[in-house]
């Protein structure tokens, strides 16, 4: 009897008792199929020499995706914002990023009007200028990473402040390990590792252009001296139907034995000729302090929407070399950057002096 009051007791008290306030928030799926058919000349095999082939190739003009992206809104303009994305070769089902499950991004932080403040895995701000102002929108292929595999970095350990007063962007990084499975975070050396960046812009109009500063240091101790800094500088214009685009890049590597410095230039433009038809052209240009091995890379691109998520793709690009240089469609081979991070090199290369053609027809999905 005592318990069955006790309990009448309770209920009569649970409605004067304030309700829980639950705040508004979203939760979406979201990513990108894409996967076409390329045929590439001079590519090295194991006999020491180079054949054409022609192969499925995932991931052309965006590497294949999918993500979750979260927010809760907690009143007074502020939000709770989460991230969590992953890639992966289509053509295999193989996770990217060194087999991260969240390899692209995996973050959380706090939004409100004058911009974010995030901590996790990001992309860094170097990454978010070369996807403005690369004509190429930094493709996995053919792009600008064919001359800076960098321009698209990504940092483990990581905060990260953007967003825009006005007309003006700010951009500011800092990782204490930018890959957590080469090292960094080592107890008594606060240099290995770190690499961090700050970048600032204009958008008014038709006109947008950003300067960005980004350095990364060695992730062992053995190599916490090793320094790569690189600044750049990108700006673009939107005329009707198009936009031009152009860019300049600074690069020195300041290593224990020898030292790299590059500059690297490029031009481009898109034309929208029909509300379903996108024509895009760039052209890169290294050139590489003390040597006379520059080399130069050219890319078409257009593009047919059957939709807004669906379409279908064309690619050629045509990489040339001279006077050693061995710079493929895939990025650069040993004789430029032999002294650079493994960040900056390609799995894939032409012989010293050997120029490449490549050619993509494919498709690509967004969800």
């Amino acid at each position: 009897m005592k318990t069955r009051i006790t309990c009448l007791a309770a209920l009569a008290i649970l409605p004067t008792l304030p309700a829980t306030a639950h705040a508004d928030g979203s939760i979406t799926l979201y990513g990108v199929v894409d996967a076409g058919v390329e045929y590439l000349t001079h590519v090295p095999n194991t006999a020491g020499g180079s054949n054409s082939v022609v192969r499925l190739s995932a991931g052309n003009l965006s590497t294949s995706r999918w993500g979750l992206r979260g927010s809760e809104d907690l009143g007074g303009g502020l939000k709770a914002i989460f991230t969590l994305e992953n890639g992966f070769d289509l053509d295999t089902g193989n996770a990217n990023q060194a087999g991260r499950l969240f390899g692209r991004q995996a973050f959380v932080g706090l939004q409100n009007q004058y911009g974010s403040l995030t901590l996790g895995r990001h992309q860094t701000v170097l990454y978010d200028f070369s996807l403005t102002y690369d004509p190429m929108a930094i493709a996995t292929r053919y792009s600008v990473l064919m001359h800076d595999k960098w321009m698209s970095g990504r940092a483990d350990n990581s905060l990260k402040l953007t967003g825009k007063l006005g007309a003006v962007y700010y951009g500011l990084f800092y990782s204490t390990g930018y890959d957590s499975k080469a090292g960094g975070e080592i107890p008594g050396d606060y240099k290995a590792g770190r690499n961090w960046a700050a970048a600032a812009g204009y958008d008014a109009g038709p006109l947008s252009a950003r300067v960005v500063y980004d350095e990364v240091r060695g992730s062992t101790v053995a190599t916490d001296d090793n320094r790569e800094r690189r600044a750049s500088i990108g700006a673009s214009y939107n005329f009707g139907r198009g936009r031009a685009f152009a860019g300049y890049r600074w690069y020195y590597g300041d290593f224990a034995t020898s030292s790299l410095r590059t500059n690297l230039y490029w031009l481009g433009a898109s034309y929208q000729v029909t509300p379903a038809v996108t024509v895009t052209g760039a052209a890169y240009y290294t050139d590489v302090r003390n040597s006379s091995g520059d080399p130069y890379s050219f890319v078409l691109s257009g593009t047919y929407a059957f939709s807004k998520r669906t379409d279908l793709y064309a690619i050629a690009a045509y990489a040339q070399n001279s006077n050693g240089s061995a710079m493929g469609l895939s990025g650069f081979g040993p004789s430029l950057n032999a002294n650079a991070t493994t960040l900056t090199a390609a799995t894939e290369q032409v012989g010293a002096g050997q120029n490449q053609f490549g050619a993509i027809i494919g498709i690509r999905h967004r969800f």
